[in-house]
């Protein structure tokens, strides 16, 4: 072999290494996550949406309630949102008004109302509805194609199936962030009846009779 053909084949054995590397570098691109912790995770996202009614001393009339509970409809409110009352007056008539047209949608008024832009006309009080998206940004990732991991780290995706499907389903997005807290309502003495029952029971072998029925209701 020549000279020349030997300059020539050591070029394209270079190209073809340079080419295979940087192959391998677009298989692991972005951060490496060496654990078994999803760096996927669920991010929840809030938006505010608004409605002026007219308000007087005596609460809502008759075509405001009306027309809440039809904005309430086309936001097909359900659980999870929540609805909060921005009044200057802070009239409990108003809002006793909005918490029963808000009942009719199984939810309650929160005491608190968010900052949302521009300002109260007088006379008017702004329902406020707050509804948060859960999702997974990014997701699904197919960047690793071939299922290559040279470091033994996690996939880029790794995570995404699951916790995509976790914001997916959850009933209140918020629940991700704090969870659910008590009402401190406690059921004990309803639930001790059924087994106060069973022990004070006769047994059967002494003549006794079958369980009493023991009604739920009641203190």
């Amino acid at each position: 072999m020549t000279n020349r053909n030997k300059r020539f084949a050591a070029t394209a054995v270079a190209l073809s290494l340079g080419v295979g590397l940087s192959a391998c570098g677009t298989l692991n691109e972005g951060p490496q996550n060496f654990s078994l912790d999803s760096v996927n995770q669920p991010i929840v996202e809030r938006q505010n949406y608004t409605l002026d009614v007219a308000s007087g001393g005596s609460g809502l009339s008759v075509p405001e309630q009306a027309r809440l509970a039809d904005w309430f409809e086309t936001l097909d409110l359900g659980y999870g949102d929540r609805i909060a009352v921005d009044d200057p007056t802070a009239s409990p008539a108003v809002l006793e008004d909005v918490a029963a047209v808000a009942s009719r949608f199984g939810l309650l008024v929160s005491p608190d109302a968010p900052v949302t832009n521009g300002f109260v006309d007088p006379g008017n009080v702004r329902i406020v509805v707050t509804r948060s998206m859960a999702s997974v940004p990014g997701c699904p990732i197919w960047r690793d194609q071939y299922g290559i991991e040279q470091g033994n780290q996690t996939s880029p995706g790794f995570g995404c199936a699951v916790n995509s499907n976790i914001a997916a389903m959850v009933a209140n997005p918020e629940h991700l962030l704090e969870g659910e807290s008590g009402t401190g309502d406690t059921v004990i003495m309803r639930s001790n009846r059924a087994i106060d029952a069973y022990r004070e029971a006769e047994p059967s072998g002494n003549g006794g009779t079958s369980l009493p029925r023991v009604s739920s209701e009641g203190g």
